[in-house]
């Protein structure tokens, strides 16, 4: 599947990482190329600045051919741009689109271009999994096409592992920290970094179960 994400901020970042390690063909785009050139080679996808409310940037960053556009830029009103953009000009088969205000829910609908409109505070698996099911690529909490599951796991002030090294924690086998998510920003998971309340896990694995994988964090 061939997937454009709008929007390289936290949740837009975590879901190409997502996706990627689907073995999906995942392009994340951003306005802003500070944040662009920062990303590169710390996460597995292809990045591109620019406006993806401008027509034709988009058609330069291949919304031709995507399977799947997701809109998830700060702005509901990029979003609604974007989507349209996607559904009316591109023809895109699939188009999500975050809802950051509550207040402008109403409008993110078909008309809009929107086929599936998400909350803010959706947990990531589940916006991932709505965004993508009608690919039929992502179930919930397995990425069955990878035969891998992507399990979300936080650490808080009881967790046992605050204060731990990565490398310290008995993940099960056949488990990979995939990236850890600090003050909202993905970092590549070094052996010796220590978490902390706060961090937010991204772990896949070919085995384990969610239980599993949080009873060694938690």
């Amino acid at each position: 599947m061939k997937a454009l994400i709008a929007g390289a901020g936290r949740l837009g970042t975590q879901i190409a990482q997502v996706l990627a390690a689907a073995r999906n063909e995942v392009t994340l785009v951003d306005v802003d190329e500070d944040r662009v050139a920062e990303l590169r080679g710390r996460v597995p996808v292809r990045l591109v600045a620019g406006d993806a409310c401008d027509p034709a940037f988009l058609e330069h960053a291949g919304a031709l051919t995507a399977d799947l556009m997701i809109a998830a830029t700060g702005g509901d009103e990029d979003n609604l741009v974007i989507s349209l953009l996607a559904k009316r000009q591109f023809q895109v088969e699939r188009v999500a689109a975050r809802v950051n205000d509550v207040d402008n829910a109403w409008l993110f609908d078909r008309r809009w271009g929107v086929d599936v409109a998400v909350p803010a505070a959706t947990p990531l698996i589940s916006l991932i999994e709505e965004a993508t099911g009608a690919t039929d690529t992502v179930a919930l909490l397995r990425l069955s096409k990878a035969g891998v599951n992507v399990i979300e796991t936080t650490i808080t002030d009881r967790s046992r592992a605050v204060g731990h090294a990565l490398a310290d924690i008995g993940l099960p086998a056949g488990s990979v920290i995939a990236t850890v998510v600090r003050d909202g920003r993905p970092t590549v998971p070094a052996a010796g970094m220590r978490l902390r309340p706060g961090d937010e896990l991204l772990v896949i694995s070919h085995t384990a179960t969610e239980q599993e994988i949080h009873a060694a964090f938690q």
